[in-house]
């Protein structure tokens, strides 16, 4: 039996999300049509977790983010006509679900939707220097697909695109450790984007354009000025800007601390990986 029109599907990818995953299910369980669950052959409690919420449970190993959202896409049985990618650390709020819920139901146009991101930091929000962070996440199944790209990979859709107006939320409770160990995975693929870039080989990727989609200027930004910095002094400048020129240094400790990391800490970490893939390519062709 198939959804009602205008159904929507809520997918979540996990690998190990036994601590955040039964927050992200409570913010959509009794709203979703449908919820999927793609795990990456977890080690933990993620799966009993999912299969004890009803969701459908289905195990794929991880290669990259983009194959397993296009492989979600593809592969799942997904019969709704929406679908919403959730990551296990983030939840919905009730005047979210709302909107989505009143606007799907009137058959838009769009085939697909941004919606507004609130990145809650030791139990913070961020706003100044980060908020809002827009990104393309609700989408008519038949009319999405992602880049071809290792990490933050974004949802390509076929014709137009709206703009929701209520937020979902970013709130990772696995704690620091985590975060540094996922980022740090991040860089290398981050870095090895880079390479492959220069190496001009042929990706499958958003538009590139200053007067587009949010996720399209950043992509014009990181392309035409950022590549174009010094290394090792861009990360200085960007978080200069981050944390000084948006006023983030009025936020307190946890804005510290988030700006600092994601600002300078990680986009440093990338240039260091970059700058020693490229010293190993020369000693190989040496």
């Amino acid at each position: 039996m198939s959804p009602p029109e205008g159904g929507i599907a809520v997918v979540i990818l996990t690998l190990n999300e036994e601590t955040n995953l039964p927050h992200a299910l409570q913010s959509v369980r009794n709203w979703a049509d449908e919820i999927y669950v793609l795990d990456s052959f977890s080690t933990d409690r993620t799966v009993g977790i999912a299969r004890e919420a009803g969701c459908v449970v289905t195990q794929n190993a991880f290669v990259d983010y983009a194959k397993q959202r296009n492989f979600a896409i593809k592969q799942l049985p997904i019969r709704a006509e929406w679908v919403f990618f959730l990551d296990a650390d983030e939840w919905l709020t009730e005047e979210l679900k709302l909107e989505i819920s009143q606007i799907v139901s009137r058959r838009p146009v769009e085939n697909g939707f941004y919606v507004k991101r609130r990145m809650i930091w030791m139990g913070s929000w961020i706003r100044r220097g980060y908020y809002p962070t827009w990104i393309l996440r609700v989408f008519r199944r038949a009319r999405g697909r992602y880049e071809d790209r290792a990490v933050n990979e974004h949802l390509i859709v076929e014709g137009k695109t709206g703009y929701f107006t209520n937020d979902f939320v970013h709130e990772d409770r696995k704690g620091l450790d985590d975060w540094i160990a996922k980022h740090n995975r991040y860089a290398t693929h981050e870095a090895m984007e880079q390479v492959l870039r220069e190496a001009e080989e042929d990706q499958k990727e958003i538009r590139v354009h200053f007067w587009g989609a949010q996720a399209e200027r950043k992509r014009w930004l990181r392309y035409k000025v950022w590549d174009r910095l010094p290394m090792l002094l861009r990360p200085f400048l960007y978080f200069t800007y981050r944390y000084f020129l948006t006023g983030a240094f009025l936020e307190g400790r946890a804005a510290f601390v988030f700006h600092f990391l994601h600002a300078l800490w990680y986009p440093l970490l990338i240039d260091a990986k970059y700058l020693e893939m490229k010293r190993a390519a020369r000693k190989a062709s040496e």
